[in-house]
């Protein structure tokens, strides 16, 4: 089959998703209801848990008693506190969907103060940014598109690429780039000015509570760690949630879950960002609740032909195969939006 017959998402909306109905067949209204249901107390505890990790990290490092090996300490640092910025994004990312608390106001005032802008980002511009992705996944109006349309590259590239990430390079361009819309927008733009005041205080009471104890060198470590980890765990989150999906078209394809172990959840996959597929089902399943709305789906068979993956490993390897005798087919689509993998 070529790309030229290929029929267009809207012809195969058409007719009924088999797989759209497939797995809401399996869950009772009750379950979806229950699924839904936030708890203000499990947020927090998400909240807190994060920015424990941050602060045990930053302790770790400043009580470290061995000269002579605190550069380890220092690199085990900068993991997990990249780690948890991303985790600080995903919880941005559900007060996005007004998931996170069950009040808005308190909901986009942590989203906000708590999460977003410490590191650097503004969740009121990415919550239009990030609903036009779930309504528009794969096509070509899906403005995370080249986030993943590149894919497979090169083993070679993708070397470069972590090599980017952990220099700083890349975390230097988005640095650029979040001054651009903000900052240097700040003077005639109140939006931008509202973000960039929210970034500079919210870093500037870290900063002044850590001088306080006596350690205003640790901001290092989060800055550090926000320039180089966060930005290679964003972009290992980004290729497996959506790079190399098997099927544009098919809601139980186009989108990726990843079973993530005990040592990838604390440094790749937090606050459970691997149950991707389950977010795009049900977009305001508290992050909580998708281990338990997976198991739901799996056990009744409604994964059986899900995009789910065993390991982050597999997904980059995937990802890294142009070239190599594991490079995937890629049918093109018609419209402009993902390809197919066959």
């Amino acid at each position: 089959m070529t790309a030229a017959t290929l029929p267009s998402r809207a012809e195969r909306r058409e007719a009924p998703s088999s797989s759209s109905s497939s797995w809401r067949d399996a869950l009772s209204r009750e379950e979806i209801q229950e699924l839904l249901r936030p708890s203000d107390w499990r947020s927090w505890l998400s909240v807190g848990v994060d920015w424990g990790l941050v602060l045990g990290a930053m302790a770790l490092v400043a009580a470290w008693p061995h000269l002579p090996t605190l550069p380890l300490a220092i690199v085990f640092a900068l993991l997990v506190i990249g780690a948890r910025q991303l985790g600080l994004a995903v919880l941005m990312h559900e007060a996005s969907h007004r998931s996170l608390f069950s009040n808005r106001r308190v909901n986009d005032f942590v989203g906000s103060w708590l999460c977003a802008y410490p590191v650097w980002s503004d969740l009121r511009a990415y919550r239009a940014y990030h609903l036009q992705h779930h309504a528009k996944t794969a096509t070509a109006e899906d403005p995370d598109l080249g986030l993943v349309k590149p894919f497979p590259i090169t083993p070679a590239s993708l070397r470069r690429k972590v090599l980017r990430d952990l220099s700083g390079r890349t975390g230097l361009k988005f640095a650029r780039a979040a001054w651009a819309r903000t900052g240097a927008r700040a003077a005639r733009d109140p939006a931008a000015r509202r973000a960039f005041v929210g970034f500079a205080l919210t870093n500037g009471a870290l900063l002044g509570g850590l001088a306080a104890l006596g350690h205003a060198e640790l901001y290092l470590l989060w800055a550090g760690a926000w320039l180089t980890t966060n930005t290679l765990v964003t972009r290992i989150r980004s290729i497996a949630e959506h790079a190399l999906a098997p099927d544009p078209e098919d809601d139980l394809r186009n989108t990726r879950t990843t079973l993530a172990r005990a040592w990838e959840r604390l440094l790749v996959a937090p606050n459970r960002v691997n149950f991707h597929l389950e977010h795009h089902l049900l977009m305001t399943v508290p992050h909580y609740r998708l281990p338990r709305m997976h198991r739901l789906l799996r056990d009744r068979g409604a994964l059986d032909r899900a995009c789910v993956e065993r390991s982050y490993f597999g997904i980059l390897r995937r990802a890294a195969s142009k070239g190599t005798p594991f490079e995937p087919t890629l049918l093109p689509s018609p419209t402009g939006g993902a390809p197919r993998v066959v």
